[in-house]
């Protein structure tokens, strides 16, 4: 017998799967004014198989679902479904051809019934109900997302509204899903169950996208991964071949692959915010100074009742910049209204100055009354608090000033806000929340849409409060801002907050929790 003969036969080969990908994003772009939302992103899932989605906030995972599920238009790339080329002009388009959406914030009518929401949009004038209602507890049997036809949404907990948003999908035809943050909002047992009937949807030849920040649930229940860093995809691969530690550089980069929002590089041995001071103690020549802002034990929960902060204490000296950092949904945004004293906390104590500047992420929306004048939107800063009559022109001397120190461009006092530019908003609303030098400041996305040398104006403004005292708390997305701006960061994860090195490296992993 030759040599030939006796070798062991090779294990077959692996079926190919030569079926066309369930959806497919290629070269996609979109840009939004001076903001370029995505750059050239592309993204294959692959039918039976569950396809995690990650990236930092602003990273343009929710711009590209948002394109796939025809909430948008690119302004290039193309979408293709089951190996067809699509061109959706709306959801509808998207649902036509097999695609769901299950939104992070619900799409929902809370004094409708389950099964009232469930038939909203299908076609046809009268809304058979009862049939509707069969077709619900049809699917809960088979999917075990069982939900009651006759119950009001407002009177639904999280899960239950979110299986709801499922079955509307299912019953619409829906062979591939995408899910926004599905486990944001659940409690971890709620999060496993549901997370298991997206792997049994999966295996039964449909496909999934999962947008998620939690690194743990993606490589637990994903077939395949995609990093998107700043409107790119910088990596596509088996979860089996990727780790944490491989998907948290790809999510941000390093020091020596990614420079500062503000076209400012971060060098590789940064351990402080380059050009910081850090407060009025740095040098160990002056005493820690006073404690401005303090949180002692501070939990919150939302009007559904859902924890969003857990035991949170938290100081806040004179004269430093304290950064925040967290992915959607971790609990900054509330921290940082408690800071501000627009939430209270529901448990334990919250310390703070009577007056507080407070510039929030939306200014255009919360800042500021885009229909009125210059000077009546100074003036909103302390308007409960004005008594008796005033003189305008005193008033519109004073917003004049403030344009001219804040170099505020483009309008007078008399000028509405909405005239001008977004960066010139922005110094208008720091100029009033800082006009009076409260003793603390809270600002939310200070550079948000914001050009170069209009951002490293804002920043200055913030280092120069910082040099006279102030109490500044600084939430951005950005980590090269905060690596460049902050004495110390804390980063909220999961509704705890905790403090960490101003290294890229350790904010990184602890955004992810793997710190």
């Amino acid at each position: 017998m030759s040599h030939a003969d006796s070798a062991p036969e090779s294990p077959p080969a692996p079926p190919v799967d030569d079926r066309p990908p369930a959806l497919a994003l290629t070269h996609i772009a979109k840009r939004f004014g001076n903001a370029q939302a995505l750059r050239d992103a592309t993204l294959v899932v692959k039918p039976g198989s569950l396809h995690a989605l990650l990236g930092e906030n602003g990273a343009g995972k929710s711009t590209l679902l948002h394109v796939a599920f025809g909430h948008l238009r690119p302004d290039h790339g193309e979408i293709a479904v089951d190996g067809l080329p699509r061109s959706f002009g709306s959801p509808a388009d998207a649902i036509h051809a097999g695609l769901g959406m299950v939104h992070q914030h619900f799409r929902l009518v809370p004094a409708m019934t389950v099964a009232e929401n469930v038939a909203l949009g299908r076609p046809g004038r009268r809304l058979a109900l009862e049939r509707v209602a069969d077709e619900i507890r049809e699917v809960g049997e088979e999917s075990g997302l069982r939900v009651d036809p006759a119950a009001r949404v407002s009177t639904l907990g999280v899960a239950a509204q979110q299986r709801v948003e499922i079955v509307k999908a299912l019953l619409r035809g829906a062979r591939m899903l995408i899910l926004d943050e599905p486990t944001a909002v659940l409690a971890p047992s709620e999060a496993v169950e549901l997370l298991a009937w997206v792997r049994r949807y999966v295996d039964r030849g449909n496909a999934a996208v999962l947008i998620t920040h939690k690194l743990r649930e993606a490589l637990g229940v994903a077939d395949m991964v995609t990093v998107l860093r700043r409107g790119d995809d910088v990596l596509t691969a088996p979860v089996g071949s990727v780790d944490e530690r491989a998907l948290i550089e790809a999510m941000i980069g390093s020091p020596a692959t990614v420079g500062s929002g503000m076209g400012m590089a971060v060098g590789a041995g940064v351990e402080v915010g380059v050009g910081s001071q850090q407060g009025y103690w740095a040098s160990g020549a002056r005493p820690r100074p006073s404690v401005v802002m303090s949180l002692g034990a501070a939990s919150y929960r939302d009007p559904l009742g859902i924890s969003r902060l857990d035991s949170v204490t938290l100081d806040v000296h004179a004269g430093e910049i304290l950064g925040v950092a967290g992915v959607e949904g971790a609990g900054q945004h509330e921290l940082m209204r408690l800071l501000a004293g627009r939430l209270s906390p529901t448990d334990g104590t919250a310390v703070l100055p009577q007056t507080i500047g407070f510039v929030p992420e939306d200014r255009q929306r919360d800042a500021l009354a885009l229909s009125r004048s210059l000077v009546d939107n100074v003036l909103l800063r302390d308007a409960g608090q004005r008594h008796g009559r005033m003189r305008w022109s005193t008033e519109r001397a004073r917003t004049a000033a403030l344009l001219s120190a804040y170099d505020v461009r483009g309008g007078t006092p008399l000028s509405l806000a909405s005239s001008l530019s977004g960066g010139n908003q922005q110094k208008l609303v720091l100029a009033r929340e800082l006009a009076d030098d409260p003793p603390a400041l809270v600002v939310e996305s200070p550079t948000r849409g914001l050009d170069v040398h209009a951002g490293a104006a804002v920043l200055d403004r913030l280092r120069a409060a910082r040099a006279r005292g102030i109490a500044v708390v600084v939430y951005s997305s950005d980590l090269d801002e905060l690596l460049l701006l902050a004495d110390r960061v804390v980063v909220a994860y999961d509704g705890r907050v905790r403090e960490v090195p101003t290294t890229r490296e350790a904010i990184g992993q602890a955004l992810v929790g793997a710190y």
